[in-house]
């Protein structure tokens, strides 16, 4: 039998492979157009993916998002339900990283087609 620490490290370690597996995905959209790719199309592509790399998972919101996970997950952990700190801690702060990592990652792919339309490509998804 496991114990509750080591489900929320594996569960908290999980997160973070998956997290960490869907790192360049969203930089490396490449959008639908509406019509024929024009000569400039690949090159516009590639610097907006670059552009869009720029918006990095692990920055202040992350880590903020992470910080609050854990604080409010060792409150609830702490509250005498049978839980532990380091319980709710690990997994309340795995659990705000990931979902602000998947803001950023819907970022990333804004910013590709926001990019392509700005130069000119009929982006419709």
């Amino acid at each position: 039998m496991y114990t509750k620490t080591q489900l929320a490290f594996a569960t908290s370690l999980s997160m973070i492979i998956f997290v960490s597996g869907c790192a360049n995905t969203a930089s490396d959209y490449t959008p639908i157009v509406d019509g024929p790719k024009n000569a400039a199309f690949n090159s516009d592509l590639a610097a907006c993916k670059q552009l869009a790399e720029q918006r990095e998972y692990l920055n202040g919101e992350t880590k903020t998002e992470a910080l609050l996970g854990a604080g409010l997950g060792a409150l609830v952990g702490a509250s005498g339900n049978g839980g532990d700190i380091l319980t709710g801690a690990l997994v309340g702060g795995t659990l705000g990283a990931a979902g602000k990592a998947w803001d950023a990652r819907a970022d990333r792919k804004n910013i590709v087609i926001k990019c392509m339309s700005g130069r000119s490509h009929k982006i419709v998804g």
